[in-house]
């Protein structure tokens, strides 16, 4: 479990997970992680300090102790001055000569957060600006014989935002950005920077706006060729057979006659295939067949099988470069047809129809490097347990490491995936949208092997907020913020982005997916609205409304995406980070760690209607927590009921990123919340619900 004594601990223990990736000996293309011995300070500063990579900012200051715990009491106000500055990361590393006799040599950072310049002895090498993406450059003739060192300047991603507003002239709309918490006022920069929304603050998590190396850093030795990427495509599966195709990205640096191995690790299956390479990128295909495939399947309708293969890459019987790859077949459509309600929106798994059963996901963590794969065993685990089948991928967080995609491919959890956008308008100059799209393209070429994708979805809410085929006064009222350019101007910058580059990655690299312009809409071009009965939906009258818990009865949608009631941690959580004098849910702390502006009180007024208020601090969580299970649960029912109509039910949240008041069925800590075991009676396989 997470606990922050241990914080550290947790770092380590997480970058020994990742970096225990090097090729096998016997290859010819090797690499070595860079993920020790570096060391950072702020930009000015002569004094330097040791740095955990992967990591952040903020967790090296607190390893240095030159912070208090970030997530105690009201601590968080003591880190809002670190993203105003700019933080420089220095690696010094050997080499023998030996290791440059390779024929190219590639630096990979798997993530930089955000902005960031990179010296390799003393030469510019390369300037990142998405957290979202990976960074490759050719080094092999900056390296040398002996000692290397490697600089790494990241500059603020506030004061760039704010240079960005300005330069834009209007602020776009970003309500969960909490720019009063950074000491910013009003100015909302969020919009600008290809990072994770939640940084920025949200409605259930905390302000801190990281920046470091948050992935791992490579050096990559190759010769003669190497294998970029392999995608086992399904063409068409049945209980008969799979026909797949084996699409093999290679870059090669010499050209020449080449042999390709395809290792169907299940079955011990072997192709080979003899290929003349040209310099530059190719791509190969081999296609094959598995006769009477064990298939893919959601929790509760048949097993989880996985194929392993691997792809060899020879040269005259030298073996050059090997890549493993996971997948399991199975066939996931998206049905929409017209029916005696509207227009259908539901899973269809290897032609059965799937009830969508499960959760909002939310990244576990504010400080992403210390996120154990015990955290994320323990997190989807647990939504195994409560008997679901799907977890969404909330578009303000983050595309996720592999690990929480092979969990879901084990435990039979399909994922509806968001592209990380979310309650907000962007900007949609060329440099931005291209970055996008790159983004888009790296994510959806890492994920597409995954059985678990069932969607990619473009949004979060910004369809339903901005409302643009309504009139004035429906979504969230943005429009009228803006004069008649600059609505057009946002309304370009949104159509291009959802409606035009994302769906043409999607179908380009991944056509099997379905793809979903925005969460909720009733159709491409038609707002979400139980009048249309099409779609999907996020209900939030109970709760931000006020509705009564028996508005769920009344408000039946095609697939609920979206919906949720508040309540806070138990007791030995609140305890973490409170002393006695905080023990009032109207505390300055208590409250510090409420961020629905509504949350606290909301939780009073609606347990006043269902129960009795207890006096007592501790007996007032035990009930919220009995409240917020009581509320899920009868949607969860209602839903189940009208299953003829209604095929999901995805509550928001699952889990939590810090400690304190939310939506989540499972605290920081990965406690329970009575919600979770209500849920896991509610999401039974078989269930009787009475009209």
């Amino acid at each position: 479990m997470k606990s922050w004594p241990n914080y550290f601990l947790v770092i380590s223990f997480s970058i020994l997970f990742i970096s225990c990736k090097n090729k096998p000996a016997q290859l010819m293309n090797k690499s070595i992680f860079l993920n020790n011995d570096w060391t950072f300070k702020m930009e000015g500063e002569e004094q330097e300090y040791p740095a955990r990579v992967p990591g952040t900012v903020q967790t090296d200051l607190l390893f240095n102790n030159k912070l208090p715990q970030p997530f105690y009491r009201d601590n968080e106000k003591e880190y809002q001055w670190i993203d105003k500055k700019n933080w420089i990361y220095t690696n010094k590393f050997f080499l023998d000569s030996n290791t440059l006799s390779s024929d190219e040599v590639f630096l990979k950072f798997h993530g930089l957060d955000t902005y960031a310049e990179v010296y390799l002895n003393n030469k510019k090498i390369l300037y990142a600006n998405n957290f979202y993406r990976s960074w490759r450059v050719n080094v092999r003739d900056e390296l040398v014989a002996g000692e290397n060192i490697l600089v790494v300047k990241f500059s603020s991603p506030i004061n760039i935002g704010l240079q960005k507003l300005e330069e834009l002239g209007f602020p776009l709309p970003a309500v969960n950005d909490q720019s009063e918490v950074g000491g910013l006022g009003d100015k909302k920069v969020s919009v600008f920077t290809r990072k994770a929304p939640y940084h920025y603050g949200w409605d259930w998590g905390p302000r801190f706006v990281t920046m470091g190396i948050w992935r791992p850093v490579e050096l990559q030795f190759s010769n003669m060729a190497e294998i970029c990427d392999v995608y086992i495509q399904q063409n068409i599966v049945s209980v008969e057979a799979a026909d797949l195709t084996t699409e093999i990205s290679l870059s090669v640096f010499k050209k020449g006659n080449y042999q390709l191995q395809l290792v169907n690790n299940t079955t011990g299956n072997t192709i080979n295939k003899n290929v003349s390479l040209t310099e530059g990128q190719n791509l190969e295909k081999i296609e094959f067949k598995i006769l009477n495939p064990k298939l893919w399947w959601p929790r509760g309708y048949g097993g989880q099988n996985i194929y392993e293969f691997t792809v060899r890459l020879f040269k005259d019987d030298v073996l050059i470069d090997e890549s493993k790859h996971k997948t399991g077949l199975r066939t996931i459509e998206v049905v929409r047809e017209e029916d005696e309600y509207g227009k259908s929106f539901y899973f269809r798994v290897n032609g059965v129809p799937v009830f969508a059963k499960g959760a909002n996901y939310i990244p576990n963590d504010n400080f992403l490097p210390v996120v154990t794969p015990v955290n994320y065993r323990e997190v989807v685990k647990s939504a195994a347990e409560a008997n679901m089948n799907m977890l969404r991928v909330w578009g303000g967080g983050i595309y996720e490491n592999e690990i929480f995609y092979d969990i879901c491919d084990e435990l039979g959890l399909l994922v509806w995936q968001d592209f990380m956008f979310a309650c907000s308008m962007y900007p949609g100059n060329d440099e931005f949208l291209e970055n996008v799209r790159l983004e888009a393209v790296e994510n959806v070429t890492r994920l597409r092997n995954h059985p678990s994708i069932a969607l990619w979805c473009g949004n979060n809410e910004i369809d339903a907020a901005w409302c643009q085929w309504g009139d004035e006064n429906c979504g969230w009222g943005w429009k009228k913020r803006f004069t008649k350019e600059q609505r057009e101007y946002i309304w370009h910058s949104y159509d291009t982005l959802f409606h035009k580059i994302l769906p043409e990655v999607v179908n380009k690299l991944c056509p099997e997916t379905f793809y979903w312009p925005s969460s909720p809409v009733a159709d491409w071009g038609k707002s979400a609205s139980y009048e249309n009965n099409s779609g999907d939906m996020h209900y939030w009258g109970v709760w931000h409304g006020g509705d009564p818990f028996e508005k769920f009865d009344k408000l039946i949608p095609r697939f609920m995406s979206e919906y949720g009631f508040q309540s806070f941690p138990e007791f030995k959580t609140i305890n973490e980070f409170t002393l006695p004098d905080d023990w009032n849910i109207y505390s300055d702390v208590m409250m510090s760690h409420q961020r629905s502006p509504i949350g606290n009180q909301k939780i009073k007024e609606y347990m006043e209607l269902y129960y009795k208020v207890p006096d007592d601090f501790k007996d007032m969580l035990y009930v919220g927590q009995l409240l917020q299970a009581y509320a899920i649960k009868k949607a969860i029912d209602i839903h189940r009921i009208n299953k003829s109509n209604c095929m999901g039910s995805l509550y928001w949240q699952l889990n939590d990123c810090w400690p304190g008041a939310s939506w989540s069925g499972i605290d920081y800590y990965g406690n329970w919340k009575a919600l979770n075991y209500r849920v896991k009676d509610a999401f039974k396989p078989i269930k009787l619900g009475i009209r």
